[in-house]
């Protein structure tokens, strides 16, 4: 049975009046799990209501709040309508401000994005997420795909595609993490997650010893989609449609090690047809290198 990932009335008064008790919040996410409630999503609902009285409500706000008094920095991304790289000129569709959200148009060519495919095509593995507890990569039911890894400047055409993305995101091309390719077939999906690793998770730590915390996320499709597959962002009501060669880009980790709760979010289900996607993540500082013993 599929777990829950939206939240009813009932159960945002709920939490409410339970908060309001003294109940812990741990508890009302036990309860909630309890209840069918996929895991990820009932601890964003409970601190999503505990920051900004219901987490679903900034879906319908003007302007919505900083989650957990996170503050807005000028953001990574390069302004204006054009970002202009060493190769490609890719265009800016559409920005969020709150939390910082970009559609990115021809950020890949089609012959790109067939080549990577074409590459991923035949080393295809079962998708792994990090274990909250021990830091480890393991396959669970809410990641319902399968990828790859390149590592950075692997060869020549995934070198070009590095520096392009670096200058995209505005981040050096070593606090990439390597490029993900992802497949998803009919059904496929992505349940509503965080891409920074979660401080309370022991399994965070083991993570952010190499490079630090991720700080921003650029999402590239790399085909068109017949039906379903967007990518949704349900604290702020945001669904990204598949396109071809464009993205989606957000971050998450302010110059104060703050997160930002308000980009929680998902790979809806395929329902015609699959899908293909390549994720770069950004780190805090060059990725693979240690922290300095204390």
């Amino acid at each position: 049975m599929n777990a829950i990932t939206h939240l009813p009335p009932e159960w945002q008064d709920w939490i409410r009046e339970n908060l309001a008790r003294g109940c812990a919040p741990q508890s009302l996410i036990d309860d909630m799990v309890r209840n069918r409630f996929d895991p990820v999503f009932a601890r964003a609902a409970v601190n999503g209501v505990m920051t900004h009285n219901g987490p679903l409500a900034a879906a319908f706000e003007a302007k919505p709040k900083p989650a957990s008094g996170y503050v807005y920095e000028t953001p990574r991304l390069p302004a204006g309508n054009l970002i202009r790289t060493s190769d490609r000129d890719v265009r800016v569709v559409t920005r969020v401000n709150r939390p910082v959200i970009a559609v990115l148009e021809g950020v890949l060519s089609n012959e790109e994005c067939d080549e990577l495919i074409k590459l991923s095509a035949h080393k295809m593995h079962r998708s792994t997420t990090v274990d909250p507890i021990s830091g480890k990569h393991e396959v669970i039911a809410d990641r319902s795909s399968e990828g790859t890894f390149f590592t950075v400047n692997a060869d020549p055409f995934i070198a070009r595609l590095d520096r392009r993305i670096s200058e995209v995101m505005n981040c050096p091309v070593e606090n990439g993490e390597g490029l993900q390719v992802l497949h998803y077939g009919t059904g496929g999906e992505y349940k509503p997650h965080f891409d920074y690793f979660p401080p309370e998770d022991p399994g965070s730590h083991v993570q952010m010893t190499i490079g630090g915390q991720r700080t921003s996320t650029l999402v590239m499709y790399l085909n068109d989609v017949e039906e379903g597959g967007t990518t949704i962002f349900p604290e702020i009501g945001l669904e990204v449609v598949p396109k071809k060669g464009s993205a989606v880009y957000f971050e998450y980790t302010n110059g104060q090690n703050q997160l930002d709760r308000l980009t929680l979010h998902g790979g809806s289900p395929v329902t015609r047809g699959e899908k293909w996607i390549v994720t770069k993540w950004m780190r805090q500082r060059r990725y693979g290198e240690s922290l300095p013993p204390t």
